[in-house]
């Protein structure tokens, strides 16, 4: 207990070892959260399988240009979730390899998760406020991607 209590107050006193133990907890919270993505990605993909099957039957039944759009768009926001859990998966492996947070695949999965938003988006729905936000965020994003990758070429 004494040995533990010490070795408590060298973390708290110490810079470098309290640096260490930091060190130390993000690797665990990112393999944590590199196991619950890939849960999310295969529960994504069970739950695009189980759609496809479903919806793609069930629409060639009744031919209805307006249900299998329907069921096209609901397909691709599926397949997007799918996408987009790879690429935060990507993005905490990219983290464990090089302890960096690599800011061109943060911004290029905010591209596809607002591109999916755009992809599913019930226009009749929405009001012309909701598209100027989305259009800025694509915008900003779009600019952001540039600034980085010409900063990275450099």
């Amino acid at each position: 207990m004494l040995r533990i209590l010490r070795r408590f107050k060298a973390v708290l006193t110490e810079d470098e070892k309290f640096l260490e133990t930091i060190e130390s907890i993000e690797g665990v919270v990112s393999k944590l959260l590199s196991i619950g993505m890939i849960l999310v990605t295969f529960t994504a993909i069970a739950h695009l399988s189980y759609a496809l099957i479903e919806k793609l039957l069930l629409t060639i039944d009744r031919p209805s240009n307006d249900s299998f759009n329907t069921t096209l768009f609901e397909l691709f926001g599926l397949f997007l979730n799918v996408l987009i859990a790879l690429e935060i998966l990507e993005n905490i492996t990219a983290y464990l390899r090089k302890h960096v947070i690599q800011a061109e695949l943060v911004i290029v999965t905010s591209l596809i998760a607002v591109a999916r938003k755009i992809i599913i988006l019930d226009l009749e729905k929405k009001s012309s406020s909701d598209l100027i936000a989305l259009a800025v965020a694509v915008f900003s994003l779009s600019v952001g991607y540039a600034i980085v990758r010409y900063m990275n070429k450099k």
